[in-house]
């Protein structure tokens, strides 16, 4: 009964703690909990996979331990490559005799951490206050590492609000120069640490002034400094621009502090002066305006007038400065000043116009005196006076207009001249009128002569109006008007026809003589006058005008230079314009000039020009696309005309500039290249005699920063390393917009997050100047992207490209091609190594091929000869020479049998089918047989034999044999009658080698002596006996 209460009391197993799952490092100890209840006390056994875990209580030596609670204890976790005895699903069961309870499963998997980082940080280069971003994929690892950074072994602290660091970047944004360092990237996990390589981030600051040019005002001729300090990293450099054009030529000058020095200023150099200083990552500009005061000056004075009482006069009075000076008059003696704008004095008789000049109404004898026109300013002061005489009438004559101005009808553009010729006592003044209006000298276009020819230039349609001369003295006033018309078109049939060909009449050395005859078409008005051109290629690349006004049809042209080829033409000129020109002159030639008056000696001329030595100077670049050449001379000659100056591009056609003043030491070559280098000589010249060639110097123009962006630009995402990137290529600028060397390319990538996240992304980069594509890697998914361009000089930065956009899609992280992945396989060393060895392989392998094979026809080929035997009977029977023999008896062991089927055929059947053509005989003298070789092709076959009268067929001459073996066996002893042949019978043979392609089977001479009789016939032996006789020769041989 008592037992029967202990069983009653007693319970099946029950898992009260389960083991949980469990990630161990390797060679750390480890517990898979476990704990049962159940009466009696449960057993308790582990099971991985389904497979019972055997626990140090079977073997001592586990590394296993079941301890007393059911718990199963690792000493450490075993785990390798290939053995992986830990790893795995675990489950506990507990039993005892009531039943058993199983727990749920727990893994246990063992963490890794491998070495490589799948991406490693790369050196980055920004300015301070842009952002940088470093970009980590860390080493693959179970659990998946995480990501943290660090700074000259400092860790990275992210509670800085411009650190970000997501997804493996790390993002600073408003760099600073102290955020500079070597930065590593730390993969974690529960095995431990890795660090990256370490990535350099290097800050640079751009460029600040610490001292920038002022504005400044100066007198004229004075020196002035335009001061201009800056610092950065890297040390920038600074140049100097002028906004309103170049910098003054010969003039300034760029100091060792990078300060602007112009000295002599002018008031042309007024304008915007900018100092630009740059360094790698940035540009700053600072500028300073200059103005210059110019002293007052008069150009267009007063001058003494003679008048009568009651009468107008007016006294110009032209100036010029900066500032425009204040112009006032006083009359000699007087107080009273007279300005412009100022209430009429003296009943409005005196009045001062806003150009400055005087005017005098009713002028009474009192007025006459000396009138003094001032004009100042802030820059000083200037003054001039003319006298007014007035003189009671008298009885002389007015003044006469000999020649006045004559109606002209001129296109736009030109130029006119309105004459008017007087005479008069005392003399006259002039002055001009236009539609009734007084003319002031206020336009640059209008100029008035000594001799009183008013001249317009650059005529416009609003000059058409009556002009009048006004000649005036105190005995009088006389006028002469003529009409300008000024049409914006002229009908061709109003142009005077061109000359006819012009005739040389005389020709000196400085002058030609010149006729010719009219056109009789003038036009829409009568011919007035020629002009004439002349061109020598030895005076310049353009027509020039040598003579106008010419009033008939004949003029000689003084001015020209001696022994020089000139071509002319003339034009006609009526009031509406210029004819086309004439044909052009015959060429002529000036006459030589010479020392002596009698000619040169040109071989004194050559020798006295080789004397010549010419020196050029270190040239200097005033502005980016001109030189100034300056040059010595040693040693001058009479001899030199001028000078010819050669210039080109370095490789390129050379240039020509002629000096044609020998005194001239400089002068400056134009219009060229930005940023080019030069080749400069100089050599003097004499008419067609040229002297040496002076050294060449090369010089480069200044450079200045391209003027045109990349060409072409595209962009295309590329998938590289699991990271997101993109391609950019370009095409460089046009080669005449690039303004020098383009030294690097810059590239701009800015994205911008859609949605609520607006934070700017940038991945900028520079490669040199002579790659035209890279790949930017590391951008975010989801992030639009625009992408430019731009070349560098040594001016700087140039146009950037317009902006091209692109989209990094989500997709593209997860998503790699076929041919992406075989391309990475591809890159592999170990595939490359593979393929390498197969190669070396199979290499080897052909040539131990070749080897084996040539050493086997270099052995036949030795296989040439004559040999005779005598058998026991003739082989002639079919069973000796059939096709159905398997191998020749008398071949030795050697023979290279693999060698002889060729094209499917064995050797037997080839050379049974061979012996077909062959010329066959039949004697009765015996069994000897004669087998004639030609070639390998073909045969002659002698049979001797009593009873052998077979013919054998014959078959193709195509077919192949191998060649017979190159030897010799003599045979002796045919005996009598069917007996066998003993071994060794044979005599030895006698072997010969030789290069022959033949062979011939011979018998043994005292075999031919015997008598048919005692030979065996071929039908006498029998099977057996063959047999054993080729045993024979098999043995011998």
């Amino acid at each position: 009964r008592f037992n029967l209460n202990i069983m009653l009391e007693d319970a099946a197993p029950r898992v009260i703690e389960h083991p949980s799952d469990l990630i161990v490092s390797k060679g750390e100890p480890a517990t898979l909990n476990c704990k049962a209840e159940g009466r009696p006390t449960p057993m308790v056994e582990w099971y991985k996979d389904g497979e019972r875990v055997e626990t140090d209580r079977e073997d001592p030596r586990s590394h296993r331990m079941l301890l007393p609670s059911g718990s199963l204890f690792f000493l450490r976790i075993v785990h390798g490559r290939r053995s992986k005895p830990d790893e795995g699903v675990y489950v506990c069961v507990a039993r005892n005799y009531l039943g058993e309870a199983v727990s749920r499963n727990a893994s246990l998997e063992v963490a890794i951490l491998r070495d490589d980082f799948r991406q490693t940080p790369s050196d980055v280069v920004v300015a301070a206050g842009e952002p940088a971003v470093m970009e980590c994929i860390p080493p693959r690892g179970h659990p998946e590492p995480t990501i943290s950074w660090k700074r000259n072994n400092i860790r990275v602290n992210d509670r800085d609000e411009r650190i970000t660091m997501r997804g493996g970047k790390l993002m600073i944004s408003n760099t600073r120069k102290s955020d500079a360092g070597m930065y590593v990237c730390v993969g974690t996990n529960m095995v431990g640490e890795k660090d990256s390589d370490p990535a350099e981030l290097v800050v640079f600051e751009r460029p600040v002034f610490t001292k920038q040019p002022v504005n400044q005002v100066v007198l004229a001729d004075d020196t002035v400094d335009f001061f201009c300090e800056v610092h950065g990293d890297p040390t920038p450099t600074v140049r100097w621009r002028r906004e309103e054009g170049e910098l003054p030529r010969g003039r300034f000058e760029i100091r060792s502090d990078n300060s602007l020095r112009l000295t002599q200023v002018r008031g042309e150099d007024e304008g915007t002066y900018t100092c630009v200083s740059e360094n790698s990552v940035g540009k700053a500009e600072a500028s300073g305006t200059l103005q210059v005061h110019v002293p007052p000056q008069i150009v267009v004075r007063p001058r003494d007038q003679i008048t009568a009482p009651g009468r107008t006069v007016t006294f110009l009075c032209g100036t010029k400065g900066n500032p425009p000076p204040a112009v006032f008059w006083q009359k000699e003696g007087s107080q009273i000043l007279l300005f412009p704008i100022q209430e009429p004095t003296q009943s409005g008789r005196f009045s001062v116009s806003l150009s400055g000049e005087l005017t005098i109404a009713d002028v009474q004898v009192e007025d006459s005196g000396y009138y003094i026109c001032q004009a100042i300013s802030v820059a000083g002061s200037i003054l001039t006076k003319a006298l007014l005489e007035v003189e009671t009438p008298s009885d002389r004559v007015p003044p006469i207009i000999r020649q006045g101005p004559a109606n002209h009808t001129l296109a736009p553009g030109s130029t006119t001249q309105l004459h008017c010729h007087i005479m008069g006592n005392p003399i006259p003044s002039i002055q001009w009128e236009k539609d009734g209006q007084r003319i002031l000298g206020n336009d640059g276009r209008i100029s008035l002569m000594e001799n009183g020819t008013f001249q317009i230039t650059n005529l416009q349609e609003t000059d058409s109006g009556v002009y009048t001369c006004l000649a005036s003295s105190s005995s009088g006033e006389t006028s002469w008007s003529g009409v300008l018309t000024v049409k914006g078109k002229l009908s061709l049939r109003d142009l005077p026809g061109p000359p006819h060909k012009p005739i040389v009449t005389d020709v000196s050395k400085n002058s030609v003589s010149l006729t010719w005859q009219p056109n009789a078409h003038e036009g829409g008005a009568a011919v007035t006058s020629y002009i004439i051109e002349a061109f020598s290629q030895s005076a310049g690349s353009t027509w020039q005008t040598v003579a106008d006004m010419v009033k008939i049809e004949t003029h000689t042209i003084t001015g020209l230079l001696p022994n020089t080829i000139y071509l002319f033409i003339v034009r006609a000129v009526n009031a509406y314009g210029l004819s086309d020109p004439s044909p052009i002159s015959e060429p002529v030639r000036t006459q030589d000039v010479s020392p002596t008056g009698q000619g040169v000696d040109h071989r004194q001329v050559q020798r006295e020009l080789g004397e010549v030595a010419v020196q050029l100077q270190d040239p200097i670049t005033p502005t980016t696309a001109s030189i100034r050449v300056s040059w010595t001379v040693d040693r001058q000659s009479q001899y030199v005309q001028g000078y010819r100056l050669f210039y080109r591009p370095s490789g390129g056609i050379w240039l020509l500039q002629d000096i044609n003043a020998p005194s001239e030491r400089s002068t400056v070559l134009t219009n060229l290249l930005k940023g080019t280098e030069y080749e400069i000589k100089i050599r003097p010249y004499f008419d067609e005699f040229q002297g040496k060639d002076s050294r060449t110097l090369l010089v480069r123009t200044a450079e200045e920063v391209p003027s045109a962006p990349p060409r072409a630009v595209t962009v295309a995402t590329v998938k590289l390393s699991n990271s997101s990137s993109i391609s950019v290529s370009w095409e460089p600028p046009p080669s005449e917009m690039q303004n020098g060397i383009i030294q690097e390319y810059r590239v701009w990538c800015v994205g911008s997050g859609g949605g609520d996240n607006q934070t700017p992304y940038y991945i900028n980069k520079t490669v040199d100047g002579n790659t035209l594509s890279t790949v930017l890697k590391g951008l975010m998914p989801g992030v639009l992207y625009q992408v430019e361009v731009a070349a560098v000089t040594s001016a700087g930065i140039g146009t950037r490209s317009q902006p091209v956009s692109v989209l990094i899609s989500d997709g593209e992280e997860s998503s790699v091609s076929l041919a992406e992945q075989i391309t990475d396989v591809v890159k592999q060393p170990a595939f490359i190594a593979g393929i390498g060895g197969a190669c070396w392989v199979i290499l080897m392998g052909f040539s131990v091929w070749i080897y084996c094979r040539r050493k086997k026809r270099k052995e036949l080929s030795h296989y040439t000869a004559s040999f005779a035997y005598t058998p026991a009977e003739c082989l002639c029977r079919p069973g000796v020479l059939g096709g159905n023999m398997g191998n020749y008896p008398w071949l030795a062991d050697s023979w290279p049998t693999t060698n002889l089927v060729h094209s499917g055929k064995e050797a037997v059947n080839c050379l049974a089918s061979q012996l077909a053509g062959i010329e066959g005989t039949s004697e009765t003298t015996g069994c000897t047989s004669t087998i004639s070789f030609k070639n390998t092709q073909k045969m002659s076959l002698t049979l001797y034999s009593s009873g052998c009268n077979t013919v054998l067929p014959r078959s193709s001459d195509e077919e192949w044999c191998p060649p017979l073996p190159e030897r010799t066996y003599l045979m002796e002893g045919c005996e009598d009658g069917p007996s066998p042949l003993q071994r060794n019978n044979a005599s030895s043979p006698a072997t010969s080698y030789s290069h022959q392609s033949t062979a011939t089977l011979t018998p043994s001479p005292h075999e031919e002596s015997r008598a048919p009789h005692d030979l065996p016939r071929l039908n006498q032996l029998d099977s057996q006996q063959l047999s054993r006789y080729v045993n024979v020769l098999s043995t011998d041989w």
